[in-house]
């Protein structure tokens, strides 16, 4: 019972967390603006938490493994809550990479948190916690830009001092009711000085290493997809932001509606890397597709079913990872493969404008090539699993 009650205060603390990150989504180039920042410094300031989240993750996650998960996700709020207020207080460019960077070296909520998860989870109800998981951090993003929209007509800095408030909350709820599920045993000889070798020797693992690659190359499909997701929209359909916002919705709550039926599909499907291979099958099909049309309602539907099964992406790969590692090395190689995704989340936008040289529909294609090296690593994950 105490394990279903600490999922639930998991899952408060990802959505107030994930709504942070979220509200600042549509103000933060509008505001930016106002110091300097171009689209081309924006894509620079964007990227230097993802390299930042790189390094700082999987260190993070070593820490957690031995000192404990509760403190390690308490302080890695708390760095987004002080990000945030640096952002509301910024007055030069450089407050604004220093926030970014920041946030970055704390980011290890994602990693913690599904670590926490798999501490008290089991074999069979591993993927179905991970998709609730999922389901609470999508949620935050869906809701979140809404929601910084709006508070953006009271002021430039009200979206960063509500989104500080909010992760404050997080913090506070981490510290007084989340309970710890991994407490420090000194018996215990788990070494916290965590090597980078670390990063590449982890894809040399037979399971661990492919499953972490699969979701590299599917992350970095999915930030590939939302490049031509924006571009078709302006350039090919010709929609207004806020008819863009809606259909971006749409896709995120698409995504949240098939991790919550994650638990039946588990039911159904007895191996999860069968799961992770059907539904990048979709998923492919899906992005090729997408890439042949101009049509509104052609472009809709592969959207859609895009969202749809890439909802299913990492509550596989988490619960095949934590299925195939041991439990004092949880937090590691989960921050690992967070770590890998935060590339994933560079590279992805950075290739699809070299994509966009030749064509907004080549975008799609790229997507659907990475989403093709995903599917062949995953068969070769059902072979080793």
């Amino acid at each position: 019972m105490q394990g279903d009650k600490n999922l639930w205060v998991l899952v408060f603390v990802c959505v107030i967390n994930s709504l942070g990150f979220g509200i600042i989504v549509p103000v933060l180039y509008t505001y930016g603006k106002t110091f300097g920042i171009t689209g081309e410094t924006l894509g620079i300031l964007t990227a230097s938490f993802s390299v930042a989240q790189f390094f700082a993750t999987p260190v993070l996650g070593s820490l957690s493994d031995k000192w404990g998960r509760k403190p390690i996700l308490a302080i890695s709020l708390a760095g987004t809550f002080l990000s945030f207020l640096l952002f509301a207080w910024a007055s030069s460019v450089f407050m604004l990479f220093s926030a970014r960077i920041l946030d970055g070296l704390t980011g290890g909520n994602v990693s913690v948190a599904q670590a926490m998860v798999s501490d008290t989870a089991t074999p069979q109800n591993r993927a179905k916690k991970f998709g609730i998981l999922g389901s609470a951090f999508g949620f935050g993003f869906v809701i979140g830009p809404a929601i910084g929209g709006l508070l953006n007509k009271f002021g430039p800095q009200v979206p960063f001092f509500f989104a500080a408030g909010i992760s404050l909350i997080g913090t506070l709820c981490t510290i007084f009711i989340l309970k710890e599920t991994n407490p420090p045993d000194p018996k215990k000889n788990i070494k916290a000085n965590f090597k980078f070798s670390e990063l590449v020797n982890t894809l040399k693992r037979p399971v661990i290493g492919t499953a972490v690659f699969t979701g590299f190359m599917l992350t970095m499909a999915q930030f590939t997809m939302i490049i031509g997701f924006q571009t078709f929209s302006v350039d090919v359909l010709k929609i207004s932001p806020t008819q863009i916002g809606i259909l971006y919705a749409g896709f995120g709550i698409s995504g949240i509606v098939m991790q919550l039926c994650v638990p039946l599909l588990t039911k159904r499907f007895s191996s999860k890397s069968v799961i992770l291979m059907l539904s990048t099958i979709l998923c492919m099909v899906a992005m090729f597709i997408t890439g042949l049309t101009n049509e509104f309602i052609t472009f809709i539907t592969g959207i859609c079913i895009y969202g749809l099964f890439n909802g299913l992406r990492n509550p596989m790969i988490n619960a095949i990872i934590a299925d195939h590692i041991d439990h004092n090395e949880q937090g590691k190689i989960l921050g690992i493969n967070q770590s890998y995704a935060s590339i994933g989340q560079t590279l992805g936008p950075v290739t699809a404008g070299f994509a966009a040289l030749i064509s907004v529909h080549g975008i799609f294609f790229l997507s659907s090539f990475y989403i093709l090296i995903a599917l062949l690593l995953s068969f070769r994950l059902k072979a080793r699993e």
